[in-house]
């Protein structure tokens, strides 16, 4: 049972992260803002690059956009509390695996808010690489290497008690 609390312990880490990446967007709204602006905008990529054809500058569709964003960490945080709440509830039965299954959507939603949303369509997309000031690439990395091994941990078979 003590390989289940860790377990446990991995997803209430990465929902505990979220949540706190999600009421710092709503709290400190300009910080977060100011990148998604500038990473839509491509105004900080190599100034002769032929990619700026993609930019997005219109700011209502950059401030959806960032709500997009604060409302996916809000949801993955969400997603992942109802995980751990029902991975502890079935922590010593066999219901277990089954319970895993909503903690595994969450950090697979986390996976993609980060290598979906942004390596490959912030950094790839609108070549966020390019910019020395508004690269998040290398934090994103970080943050899917978190999510990853905790969804790794958390899908690992149950072993047999002792």
């Amino acid at each position: 049972m003590l390989v289940r609390f860790c377990k446990i312990g991995f997803v209430a880490v990465v929902a505990l992260f979220f949540s706190v990446i999600a009421y710092g967007n709503i709290t400190d709204y300009d910080s977060n803002w100011q990148f998604v602006q500038h990473v839509l905008s491509m105004d900080t990529i190599f100034p002769n690059s032929t990619l700026k054809w993609r930019a997005i500058t219109d700011p209502n569709l950059q401030t959806a956009g960032y709500w997009g964003i604060i409302g996916w960490e809000a949801l993955t945080a969400l997603v992942l509390w109802v995980g751990v709440i029902r991975l502890l509830v079935a922590v010593s039965g066999p219901g277990f695996v089954r319970a895993k299954g909503i903690a595994a959507v969450g950090l697979t939603m986390g996976f993609l808010l980060f290598g979906l949303g942004f390596v490959v369509v912030g950094g790839e997309w609108f070549a966020m690489w390019q910019s020395e000031t508004w690269n998040g690439q290398q934090k994103a990395f970080e943050f899917i290497s978190m999510i990853g091994l905790a969804l790794a941990v958390l899908l690992l078979p149950e072993p047999a008690e002792a």
